[in-house]
């Protein structure tokens, strides 16, 4: 879903987020290109939104914490239909995707994604043969900030990549250790086995 389909978009700050989730009691991690940003340490491009993740489990403390806030729910995802998440409606899958503003007059300024679980692992959405523990599943800047490890990150940009994704990929795949380089190669070729980025993925990766 694009970010201008329904109203105007103003992205919170990684550190405007951590501000509001401050007091939570369930992780949750900035995801998207702030993520890879926050682990590479520089700015790379100008963003759209920004998009915090949390495990769908969690889903009612999340809601809890943002009562005050205006929050709607693409119903389907991706097809540009937003109804309000009201407090007490729990979304089952597919259901993902929620935009979040402070006020109804207020432009958006997050994206909250909901992600799967099964005990101790994350369970990717797209296929559950993807998974990784979850004290794996993120990293977190000197300020405390929790983001989205970038294996992980880029995992999700390359189901359909666009030029910022190639621009992502570039510039933290240094940053990528072999394990990390494996576990994305794995990964992607359960999605898009076809991949281009396996070229740069595979000689470091597990054969």
């Amino acid at each position: 879903m694009s970010a201008d389909v329904l109203g105007r978009w103003v992205p919170d700050r990684p550190v405007d987020v951590a501000a509001v989730f401050a007091k939570a009691d369930f992780p949750w991690w900035i995801a998207g290109g702030y993520a890879i940003e926050l682990a590479v340490g520089r700015e790379l491009r100008a963003h759209g939104d920004l998009d915090v993740l949390v495990l769908r489990r969690d889903q009612a403390l999340v809601r809890e914490l943002l009562a005050d806030w205006d929050l709607y729910v693409a119903d389907p995802p991706g097809r540009g239909e937003l109804r309000p998440w009201r407090s007490g409606d729990v979304l089952q899958p597919p259901l993902h995707d929620i935009w979040c503003r402070r006020t109804p007059e207020a432009p958006w300024s997050v994206q909250l994604m909901l992600d799967e679980a099964e005990d101790t692992q994350w369970v990717s959405r797209r296929d559950p043969a993807v998974r990784l523990p979850i004290d794996q599943f993120g990293r977190t800047t000197a300020m405390g900030i929790p983001y989205l490890a970038p294996e992980v990150q880029l995992f999700y940009k390359a189901k359909a990549t666009r030029d910022k994704d190639e621009t992502d990929f570039e510039a933290v795949l240094p940053l990528l250790d072999t394990p990390a380089r494996a576990w994305l190669a794995d990964a992607i070729k359960v999605i898009a086995p076809g991949h281009h980025w396996l070229r740069q993925l595979l000689p470091v990766s597990r054969t």
